[in-house]
């Protein structure tokens, strides 16, 4: 077994952490300052933590422009990433000025949401318009503070493109949504061909 310590260094080409605690869904985050700037952008650190009420959440390395609006706002959107939109998706990375939207430097749409201020990426075919619940400063094991900040929201609007629902079942693999792996570039897709059914002990037994 390879052991390393992460506070000493893991002495290998790039950091494994990543790729083992993968592939994870992508946060495509919306958002917009109190004088209605749009901002637009991934996160690799996302997930989903509670069904009632829906809670999701992302984490932010700094404290960027997607957490100071979020935290002045208090609304966010999340949009479904797929591999037609992953190069649209991968543009609305790159550090811009505050003032210059990834919407227009993307090539996307910004289109109204129903429930919350933050616009919706009209081309992705699910998005979550979402209410602040907590904005939390991380720490490490010592209890001091680190400049990571986890962002956890309320699903207050649900949008789901008709043709993803078969019989009114949500059917993942044809969202074709993508997946971010290990490395500096690796990302993953969905294919119904690698699923499995697992019935849970409880449910057998009933």
């Amino acid at each position: 077994m390879y052991f390393y310590q992460p506070s000493e260094g893991h002495g290998l080409p790039h950091d494994p952490l990543n790729a083992i605690i993968g592939p994870r869904p992508i946060g495509w985050i919306a958002s917009q300052d109190s004088e209605g700037r749009h901002n637009l952008a991934p996160y690799s650190f996302f997930n989903c933590f509670n069904y009632r009420p829906p809670i999701i959440g992302f984490s932010s390395n700094g404290w960027k422009d997607s957490v100071r609006n979020i935290t002045e706002t208090r609304e966010f959107v999340w949009n479904l990433a797929t591999r037609e939109l992953a190069s649209a998706m991968n543009e609305t990375s790159a550090s811009l000025p505050h003032d210059e939207d990834e919407f227009t430097f993307a090539g996307l749409t910004p289109v109204a949401s129903r429930v919350v201020a933050p616009p919706r990426v009209a081309e992705s075919p699910v998005n979550f318009e979402c209410r602040l619940s907590q904005c939390i400063q991380l720490t490490g094991a010592d209890g001091a503070p680190i400049d990571t900040w986890l962002v956890l929201g309320e699903v207050v609007g649900v949008h789901i493109h008709e043709g993803l629902l078969e019989e009114g079942i949500y059917q993942t693999a044809k969202a074709n949504p993508i997946l971010r792996a290990g490395g500096p570039s690796a990302y993953y897709g969905i294919s119904e061909n690698e699923r499995f059914d697992l019935v849970r002990p409880d449910a057998r037994r009933s």
